[in-house]
């Protein structure tokens, strides 16, 4: 309602009057939206002209639309907005938001296929209008993303890229082509991506402008790099690019926003707040700790991310927080799960059932990681039917490539651990090989290689006990021990409270095989205080309400937990 002319010629004291009034009711504290909706309504019994008309069949959409929860009404309005705009030259702005409020109302009543022709016809007649047409590009490309039709979406981008080029905004045209970037990314079309994010960095660095819009494009550039990295294990080959994006969210939080607007209508984008930008960055740093091991600095900046989102969650709705809590806190239940702290881990699982629970969207797009990680705490207090039916859950509700191959050798270690599944084991092994191109015949040397050069901690650790276990068991007890040492102390650094269980109990019954008293007496010690450690942590854990969670396979979340009467599994295999 911030555009208050209505006609070329001086608008009416009655219509200044009533919008007036509207103005004043949809900004009052706390909103008396009835009494706006009536002063918009009474618009119409002047018989007013149709510029006017059409502009407050807008805002009555617009305000029913976000302020109450007649959707019936709200749609009527934003469709004769959008029909009658279309009539008048001229009328740019209320036509393209109209079009643009009345398709976001339809994705959210899931009428998607309502909202493309009413985005199409918008974006067909947009093209002497910069601003809009490239704002409606993105909202049709989003929807098409949304859907998972990246290939749609990714032409849409493309096609934004190239007029934004025209129109004289390398700015937008990096904005365009650095989102295509992160769906081909999705995608996994990795031959796409270099050139595209090798053009993407010459742009970004030849942009002369707005330093805020500057950074902003190098905070998007390098967050696609670090993921990218990433996604390919290759935590050691990312950390100077990693460190160029923590310099540059420093950079962003010391400048000022500038009030002064592009004078390229093609340019009046942001990509993210600075806020969200911080959040991300904190998220991405917490993804590489992860990976590299270094766990307690993942806790560290997951504490800093979730204190921030706490505080934008109190001024701002985004949906997009609500995403970033619930990446990170997948990532931190992993942590606690590997450190020994599994009742820390069920209550926030816990949490992200309830941010599912708020959000049918944020549920659809990580069902399947949340019956993944119950699958993993089934697994760490030796439920393992219940993991397995996690499991199975969860291979059922992805196509993820990476997360369907991380299920399935979960599920292959659930077999393993009860000891009597080798025909399933054996069928799992087969689904992975064929159709996924997922090496499966490595040579656990090969693996330490690999992880070595990678400084992926966790898998060089797990790769060592697991070799000194093998020495061990063949009888070759010097190298069972120059294996078994360095598994200690790296997992010592993560730390990893399983393989300092396993790595105690080999080095307990190497140095006794090896007539070593003293040390073994020693290695006994700390096999105690930490399965002392493991067991206290099991008993909390399987004594929370929240445990009932690994019952549940089907539908939503359930809200409410019945209480534990104690642990109802076996300590045993914990050891």
């Amino acid at each position: 309602m911030s555009v208050m002319a209505a006609t070329t010629e001086a608008p009416e004291p009655w219509y200044l009057a009533l919008l007036g009034f509207a103005e004043h009711f949809r900004t009052s504290s706390p909103p008396k939206i009835r009494l706006c909706v009536h002063c918009l309504q009474a618009v119409f019994q002047f018989k007013p002209p149709p510029r006017v008309e059409a502009r407050t069949h807008l805002q009555l959409g617009s305000v029913l639309y976000r302020h109450t929860k007649n959707s019936e009404l709200a749609q009527s309005h934003l469709e004769k907005a959008w029909f009658i705009s279309q009539q008048i030259s001229q009328f740019e702005d209320v036509k393209f938001e109209a079009a643009s409020i009345l398709s976001e109302f339809y994705c959210q009543q899931n009428l998607v296929d309502s909202a493309k022709p009413v985005l199409r016809k918008a974006i067909q007649i947009s093209q002497q209008t910069p601003y809009w047409h490239c704002r409606l590009l993105f909202q049709l490309a989003q929807l098409h993303a949304l859907e998972r039709d990246l290939v749609s979406a990714c032409d849409l981008l493309g096609v934004g890229a190239e007029y934004a080029r025209v129109m004289g905004s390398e700015y937008t045209r990096a904005l365009f082509l650095l989102s295509k970037g992160m769906l081909l990314l999705m995608e996994r079309k990795l031959s796409e991506v270099h050139p595209l994010l090798t053009l993407c960095g010459t742009i970004v660095e030849n942009w002369q402008g707005n330093p805020i819009q500057k950074e902003s494009l190098r905070v998007f550039f390098l967050v696609l790099q670090v993921t990218h990295y990433l996604d390919a294990g290759q935590v050691k080959s990312v950390k100077p690019c990693l460190k160029q994006l923590q310099q540059c969210i420093q950079t962003i939080s010391t400048l000022h926003d500038d009030e002064i607007l592009p004078t390229n209508p093609a340019a009046l984008f942001h990509w993210l707040p600075k806020e969200h930008m911080c959040v991300l960055v904190y998220l991405v740093t917490v993804m590489h700790s992860m990976q590299a091991g270094y766990l307690e600095k993942a806790q560290k900046y997951t504490d800093k991310a979730l204190m921030q989102l706490e505080k934008l969650k109190m001024l701002d709705s985004n949906p997009i927080l609500s995403t970033f809590q619930v990446i990170l806190l997948e990532h931190i239940i992993m942590c606690r799960l590997v450190t020994g702290h599994k009742a820390t881990a069920l209550q926030e699982i816990s949490q992200v059932c309830q941010l599912c629970q708020q959000s049918p969207r944020l549920f659809a797009n990580h069902a399947a990681q949340l019956h993944t990680l119950l699958g993993l705490y089934c697994i760490s207090v030796n439920c393992m039917d219940n993991a397995e039916a996690q499991f199975t859950a969860a291979l059922q509700m992805t196509t993820h490539q990476e997360l369907w191959t991380f299920i399935v050798t979960n599920l292959a270690s659930v077999y393993i651990r009860e000891g009597n599944r080798h025909q399933e084991l054996y069928s799992l092994l087969e689904r992975i090989n064929p159709d996924h191109n997922f090496p499966v015949r490595r040579f656990l040397r090969e693996t330490l290689k690999m992880s070595n050069a990678e400084d992926l901690n966790r898998l060089t650790a797990c790769s060592l006990v697991l070799l000194g276990h093998i020495f061990f068991v063949l009888g070759n007890h010097r190298e069972s021990n120059n294996m078994v040492v360095p598994a200690m102390q790296l997992a010592s650094k993560i730390p990893d409270m399983s393989v300092q269980l396993w790595s105690s109990a080999l080095l307990k019954d190497l140095n006794k095989a090896c007539g070593n008293t003293i040390d073994a007496h020693e290695a006994a010690q700390m096999h105690q205080n930490f399965s002392q450690q493991l067991l206290q942590d099991h008993i909390a854990a399987c004594s929370l309400p929240e445990h009932n969670l690994i019952s549940w396979t089907d539908g939503l979340p359930p809200v409410q937990f019945q209480p534990q009467n104690g642990p109802t599994t076996s300590l045993a295999g914990l050891l």
